[in-house]
């Protein structure tokens, strides 16, 4: 092998070196670029200047409380009971009158219970992740109702709650008069009821009742009222 032909493979193969090695340090840049920022929803729900935070590191994940089965009724870990006793204007209520879900043996869920879903599909699922499940920066509401009273429930939605810490400025705004939240705010209470109790899987219901001529008028009068 001649010197020239030496000197050639020597060179090609420190230029191939060369070109793996600012490949990598592409890479390597890449994958250390911050993430998206957040969509609307985040920006609605933490004040300051979004794009000069840091990325917030996803929590760890949240233990749901477990519902209690005593005496032949569900109860909360607050103590409330949540088994369905009699329906009015097309949803279901428990003997001390706060709106619950029913679920038939089939897999039917009511249809008060189905609004909430949709309902919480468009209105909350922004922030609080589809579900309920909950999301780097708001709650599993899931969780929440197991733990809040029903009537807390209305009042932080009603009208909205701050949490400041260190990391962020956590705003949840109110909804008393936002009609596409507060007109079914008891749907979205017990879709997230059945989806804490463990009772209704992810995603949309696969069967729901059939929306009865009372829920149709009730609904008519706060949306028009």
């Amino acid at each position: 092998m001649t010197s020239k032909t030496t000197a050639s493979l020597m060179a090609i193969c420190l230029a191939c070196a060369t070109a793996a090695v600012g490949q990598t340090a592409i890479a390597q840049t890449t994958s250390e670029q911050p993430p998206a920022q957040a969509g609307a929803g985040a920006a609605a729900a933490v004040s300051g200047d979004a794009q000069q935070q840091p990325a917030a590191a996803a929590p760890a994940a949240e233990e749901a409380p477990a519902v209690q089965e005593a005496g032949g009724k569900l109860v909360l870990p607050n103590g409330q009971d949540i088994t369905p006793d009699h329906m009015e204007n097309g949803r279901w209520y428990t003997a001390e009158d706060i709106p619950t879900f029913k679920i038939a043996e089939d897999g039917t869920l009511d249809y008060a219970a189905f609004s909430g879903y949709r309902r919480y599909s468009a209105e909350c699922h922004v922030c609080h992740g589809p579900d309920g499940e909950g999301s780097t920066y708001a709650p599993a509401l899931k969780n929440s109702v197991l733990k809040l009273d029903y009537y807390e429930f209305q009042e932080i939605v009603a009208s909205g709650k701050q949490e400041v810490n260190k990391a962020a400025n956590l705003v949840m705004p109110a909804f008393g008069t936002n009609k596409n939240v507060w007109c079914y705010v008891d749907d979205i209470y017990v879709y997230l009821l059945a989806r804490g109790a463990g009772d209704l899987p992810r995603g949309r219901p696969a069967k729901k009742e059939s929306k009865s001529d009372d829920f149709a008028a009730q609904e008519d009068s706060c949306m028009n009222g």
